[in-house]
């Protein structure tokens, strides 16, 4: 990691509160002096390193101009760490992007769609990654479904970047940081 643009600090391990599909994820809080230090309020590639356990991922936005992460089971086990441990974390922006995991229902409708498709294999990890966390955001099923057929017609008419929406959440109020099982609270 590159030293001067490292944030480190400790960060307790939580677990989303009941009801949420956890599905054995947890998270943490990066502390608002970290997430000043990224490039943007909104989702950022980051490479974590937390104990012996190096990563790349994208930090997502809490809605208030910081960020949390997302760390799941098998990564969990893999740093030999649990519910409730403070962990020691480094966290440096990173310019490379992991691909993102595909809404089923996308995948489903860009095979269907050979233009789109085509477009969508040829952006970046970073567009994608973008084009999905818009899907994502929307808070009921036919939004979603919606905004799914909306970016297929804008992919199969070539455009490659998702556009228009408060990326951040801070001035929709659209998106926020999952609530912690631990302490009930942001």
């Amino acid at each position: 990691m590159v030293e001067e643009q490292t944030s480190r600090f400790e960060a307790k391990l939580l677990r989303p509160a009941s009801g949420a599909n956890t599905n054995g994820w947890t998270f943490l809080h990066l502390p608002q002096s970290a997430s000043d230090s990224l490039p943007s309020r909104g989702q950022v590639a980051v490479e974590v390193l937390i104990g012996n356990v190096r990563f790349l991922v994208v930090v997502q936005p809490n809605g208030h101009g910081g960020h949390w992460l997302k760390i799941d089971e098998d990564l969990r086990t893999a740093m030999g760490v649990d519910v409730g441990d403070l962990l020691c974390v480094e966290v440096v922006p990173s310019k490379q992007w992991p691909e993102p995991e595909v809404p089923a229902e996308l995948e489903a409708a860009l095979a269907d769609l050979p233009r789109a498709n085509s477009v969508w294999l040829d952006i970046t990890a970073a567009a994608r990654t973008k084009w999905v966390f818009w899907i994502d955001s929307a808070k009921k099923a036919k939004t979603r479904l919606k905004r799914i057929e909306t970016a297929c017609d804008m992919l199969a008419n070539g455009k490659r970047r998702v556009c228009c929406f408060d990326r951040s959440g801070i001035y929709s109020k659209s998106i926020s940081s999952p609530v912690s099982r631990e302490d009930g609270k942001f």
